[in-house]
């Protein structure tokens, strides 16, 4: 049995929650953005995702400092947080909206995020505990 959470790691733990949850809102409302001159200069009215870059980067970053910081078994957590924010917030935004547009950028998005985040996790859960010898 492992030892309970120190309350440095349960603080960390409701930060990094916390910044997944804000990244993925970012990320979800974001992701809309074009090259048409209203945000963004005028070329061409071309779409944008930018955020997809920036859930590629930022998921599996939170993962794997949660794993660092805070305990391997609970570098799930922000993973989950992510793609609930981002599907749940999708699919039911503020007043009902469908805030995830629905075309090639939100696939992005979603595998984006959650792919590169599934591999930390995956490769952070895998590798064995300190000064156990594999055999």
């Amino acid at each position: 049995m492992s030892e309970p959470l120190t309350s440095r790691q349960r603080l960390l733990l409701v930060l990094l929650t916390f910044d997944a949850f804000l990244l993925g809102l970012l990320e979800l409302f974001f992701l809309p953005l074009r090259l048409d001159g209203i945000v963004l200069p005028k070329l061409g009215d071309a779409p944008l995702p930018v955020t997809v870059v920036l859930a590629v980067l930022t998921t599996p970053l939170l993962v794997r400092t949660t794993a660092k910081v805070v305990r391997p078994s609970f570098s799930v957590i922000p993973l989950l947080v992510w793609v609930l924010v981002v599907l749940g917030m999708g699919a039911t935004g503020p007043g009902g909206d469908l805030v995830l547009i629905q075309d090639w950028r939100a696939l992005l998005l979603i595998g984006g995020g959650a792919l590169p985040g599934a591999l930390a996790l995956g490769g952070g859960l895998g590798r064995p505990a300190k000064g156990v010898s594999g055999g």
